[in-house]
């Protein structure tokens, strides 16, 4: 794990010590709680960590109020505050085990040392989209739902200006062709695809901008979404 952060990531030593003790944190935990497929530790310093830390390049994070929706076992949230301790991060799931695992995690002494404190909520995000709407500079998410379905559960989040970083794969034009309806009626535009290589296979983040309030009608409960994407 720590050869191909060192030789990849560009981070500080002490990022990486901490992206390190994180990935040994998660593929301990994993053995009681289900939390990642990827244990490997060079896989986790790829798919996980580089992968994660790739949106760095694909939009200004400093000192950003940023949420990770359907953050799972906390990608691409908790690298992304090691690497840029300056955000002020919200992980969202709505999978209690899941976040009572990060709970654990992330209190560890190796973490506070860097400054990666992450406000970590357990709630399904067309509900907590209610008391935080249009609060944060940027919401990311990763592999959750396609593009218009995920744009409904994200971009209520973001302030008029911001963005919303999805990260996707082979699909994402097909998925974005499938959601510029959605996007328009959220108050979004797609501005740009952000592509970068992982392993052999090329990544992508949808960089989606929030041009105007989203409805207030939006996001609809999940049931609707799901059984009528925009």
């Amino acid at each position: 794990m720590r050869a191909v952060l060192e030789a990849r990531s560009g981070l500080a030593p002490e990022q990486i010590d901490t992206l390190c003790a994180f990935g040994q944190a998660l593929i301990e935990k994993n053995k009681v709680m289900n939390l990642t497929a990827i244990t490997e530790p060079q896989a986790v310093a790829e798919l996980h960590f580089l992968d994660c830390i790739a949106l760095l390049q694909a939009e200004d994070f400093s000192g950003k109020r940023v949420i990770d929706v359907g953050c799972g076992a906390g990608f691409p949230g908790v690298p992304l505050k090691i690497a840029e301790p300056s955000i002020r991060l919200t992980l969202l799931d709505s999978l209690a085990k899941r976040m009572t695992g990060l709970r654990e995690i992330l209190p560890q002494p190796f973490l506070p040392q860097l400054g990666v404190e992450a406000e970590v909520v357990t709630a399904r995000a067309e509900e907590f989209a209610q008391p935080r709407r249009e609060q944060y500079d940027i919401a990311t998410s990763r592999a959750v739902a396609r593009l218009n379905i995920l744009s409904e559960l994200c971009l209520p989040y973001v302030k008029v200006g911001g963005a919303f970083l999805a990260m996707k794969g082979a699909l994402a034009g097909e998925e974005m062709e499938e959601a510029k309806r959605a996007v328009a009626l959220l108050g979004g535009t797609i501005e740009r695809v952000y592509e970068y290589p992982i392993q052999d296979a090329v990544h992508k983040a949808v960089v989606i901008r929030k041009i105007k309030s989203t409805p207030l009608k939006y996001p609809r409960a999940f049931a609707k979404i799901k059984k009528t994407p925009l």
